[in-house]
């Protein structure tokens, strides 16, 4: 089986740009968030449990309201728990699935909250992606369209990107000094290799 690779980030780190250069070099990406978004909209159980809990008027025409789940979530961390404790395990088995298809060297899973979603069991190798806070609330919020304040109230759901890097095995560092291509070439290499002793 392929070695599965983790990647994850705070918000604004860039680690999307990250999977996006991994995608480049053939390696096939889980956008865990995507995924997420996706089943929230697709997955007919979901749907039902959201509404339990969260109200009927979440959805529109079938379509739920991103921004008003974010308002009940972001400030209430017990409301964030519960939707996470709803959506989490099927992202999860998602990937798990997605994984099996795959034929690489490696696969690689991108996810925000890995360590907060309990979701790190069966990687590998974790690599976070590392930048500094002005630089993470600067791009969140050009990004996004939010608040200094909104970027900060969602920094504080997610564990502090110290505690974080210190929990991967491998940091890319995205500061807008350092060139990241090659970062992400000399860590594709070593997964090659890694991937060969494994075999």
């Amino acid at each position: 089986m392929a070695l599965r690779i983790g990647l994850t980030g705070g918000i604004g780190s860039g680690k999307s740009t990250v999977a996006g250069i991994f995608k480049v070099l053939g390696i096939p990406v889980f956008d865990a968030d995507a995924v997420a978004k996706e089943i929230m909209h697709s997955d007919p159980v979901l749907i039902q449990s959201i509404i339990d809990h969260f109200g009927s008027d979440l959805y529109v025409n079938g379509i739920l309201d991103r921004k008003k789940m974010a308002s009940i979530v972001f400030a209430d961390p017990h409301q964030l728990e519960i939707l996470n404790a709803l959506v989490h395990p099927r992202t999860i088995a998602a990937a798990e699935n997605w994984a099996l298809q795959q034929n690489t060297a490696y696969t690689v899973k991108e996810a925000a909250l890995f360590f907060e979603a309990g979701s790190a069991t069966g990687i590998d190798y974790m690599i976070g992606v590392y930048a500094p806070k002005h630089l993470r609330i600067k791009r969140a919020m050009q990004r996004d369209q939010v608040s200094r304040e909104e970027v900060l109230a969602r920094m504080g759901r997610q564990i502090a990107e110290e505690i974080k890097m210190r929990l991967c095995d491998f940091v890319i560092v995205n500061d807008e000094q350092s060139l990241l291509i090659p970062q992400v070439i000399k860590l594709h290499e070593q997964f090659l290799e890694l991937a060969k002793q494994d075999a």
